[in-house]
Parts: structure tokens; sequence; C-alpha cells
């Protein structure tokens, strides 16, 4: 059994003028359910306002929460931000926190929605609202936890998540993307892997290979939060690169053996995926998930005592279901 995090205002409506896929992280669960995998599913708490305070610009979140961004802020963000926008907003970083507590606790754990890496201090931007890695992060690291490594290997370059955790103590970043891909201005992650466009899968699972393993040997961090995101696939919408579906598989593979070989709790998000057929989209998704789990779920993983003492209260874990 392993874990996901899901909360039903992870659906929000449609907003008017919107191009992103709302209907995604609704998909993804049902695909998730219907799989016949054994899980646990958990539904997390909203973020609290001063955690993503400790992350955001306070009049920009003010903006969010109260439903009042300005239009061009919106215009960078892809779509309005309604009050049931800003819901989910506030409940994508409360889920990604708990699924790494979880992680802490039980090796594994995959929030079924987040990766929301362009988003900056005072406006969000490529559908991003907020950053739920970096909010995610900057609580772990205050209440404790040594050394967060976000690894993101979403075909576009998490410039919001290097540049809201720069100079922060206890959090790396890393980004394998597309060179070419959005954003045009990339910022400086602890390491970044930019990729020509056409890369397929020996090449893309060589060079992760190769970049990953001494950073995370450097480093020995107490957790690895990954940014699955399955836009490297060849038929994305948004992406530059030429991963096959057997490609984005041996990658999820080869993470999780990375942090197996480590005993490293590794907590997943969702990320980025484009295209026409939103079903196939989320497809996807749900067999990244489906890949890390049953490559998880069942290692001998056993967590330092220090988060042990947290116990299932502390990390959410009473409201299991």
């Amino acid at each position: 059994m392993f874990a996901v995090v899901h909360h039903a205002d992870y659906v929000a409506p449609a907003p008017a003028r919107s191009t992103y896929q709302w209907n995604k992280n609704g998909l993804v669960r049902d695909l998730l359910a219907e799989s016949g995998a054994d899980i646990d599913w958990i539904t997390p708490d909203p973020m609290p306002r001063a955690a993503i305070e400790a992350v955001h610009d306070g009049d920009y979140v003010a903006e969010v929460l109260e439903a009042r961004v300005a239009r061009e802020k919106e215009r960078r963000i892809g779509f309005p931000v309604t009050p049931l926008v800003a819901r989910r907003a506030q409940v994508v970083p409360g889920g990604t926190y708990l699924a790494a507590r979880i992680a802490l606790e039980r090796g594994f754990a995959a929030n079924s929605a987040g990766g929301s890496h362009h988003a900056l201090a005072d406006t969000g931007a490529g559908y991003c609202v907020f950053n739920d890695l970096a909010i995610a992060a900057v609580r772990l690291v205050d209440e404790g936890v040594r050394q967060v490594l976000i690894v993101d290997c979403d075909v576009h370059q998490g410039d919001g998540t290097a540049a809201l955790t720069a100079g922060r103590p206890g959090i790396a970043t890393y980004s394998i993307h597309a060179e070419k891909n959005f954003p045009v201005r990339k910022a400086r992650s602890t390491l970044d892997v930019p990729l020509p466009d056409g890369v397929g899968d020996d090449e893309y699972l060589a060079t992760l290979a190769d970049t990953l393993t001494p950073l995370i040997d450097g480093l020995r961090p107490d957790l690895i939060l990954y940014q699955a995101g399955v836009d490297p696939f060849v038929g994305d919408r948004l992406g530059r690169l030429n991963l096959s579906e057997a490609g984005l598989a041996a990658r999820e593979r080869l993470i999780a053996q990375l942090a197996i070989d480590r005993g490293l709790p590794i907590a997943s998000t969702l990320g980025g995926g484009y295209g026409p057929d939103t079903l196939e989209v989320a497809r996807r998704h749900a067999n990244a998930i489906l890949t890390l789990g049953a490559a998880l779920e069942n290692r001998d993983f056993r967590p330092t005592a220090h988060f042990s003492s947290w116990g299932r209260r502390s990390a959410g874990l009473d409201r299991a279901h």
C-alpha cells in the first residue's frame, strides 16, 4: 500500500477564458482508483496562510485568497483567479506538504496535484498560482528537516522554485528541462541540466543518472521532493523533448531506485502535462504515480528517530480514510 494525497477542491470549475485542463486532477484520481492498486487515500488541510506568506509576498497572498488578482497577473498565470481557484491554490500546497510528511514516515507518498514551479514571490505564472514545492520545503526545514532536495523533471525549468528557495539553508534544487522552452528567462537552480530539443529516452535517462546521482550523494538530503511532470513526452503540446511512455516509466524507476539505494523518502507532485486528450494526459500522470508506488511501496524503509517521533497525528495521518 502507498499513500496518495487528494482533495475534492483540487478539481475546480474552469474559469472563463482558461485553456488549463481543470478536470485533469479528477481524472488522475479516477484512474488511480480504477487501477486496482492498494492506495491509502488521505485528505490534506489547506496550507496555513502564514506558511504561504513565508515564501510569497503578503500582498499577493491576500490578492489570491480574496480573489482580487489584477488582470495583468491573471494573464501571466493563464486564467482568472476565482474564489474556487483561490481555494484550490491554498489546498494544493497543503497536499504537497502532507505528502512530504507522510513520505518521511513511510518512505513514499504522492500528491495528486502540485508541482507549481513557475509561481514567483509576488505573482503566479505559467498555470501556477502559489509555489507548493517552495512552500512545503520551507515549512519542512522550519520544522526540523535538515536538507530537502527538490528534483524537477518537468520539461520546463523550475524557475519559480529556484528563485524562491535561493539562499535558503536546507533547500537545494535540481532541474532537467528543455533549454529552449518556457520560461525564456531562466533562474539559477542549485543544478540546472538544460537539454536540446528532441532528446529521447536513452540520452535523457543517461543524463539524468549522470547529473542527479552525484548531487544526491553530495547533499545526502533527508527528503526528495519530486516534480514528476510528464510533459517531456514526445506528444506533449507544450514539450520539446521526445520521451516515450516507456521512457517516462524508466525515469520514475530510476528516481525511485536512487531513493531506495540511499534509504531516502520521496514525495511526488503531479507537474505538467498537456494535450488535446485530457484523459490521455491524466493517464500518463497516473502511470507515473503507479510506477513510483510499485517501486517504492514494499521496500524496507526506516525513518530516522526524529521523524518517527512526529507520529501519526502530527503528520496528519489521523485523517486517513
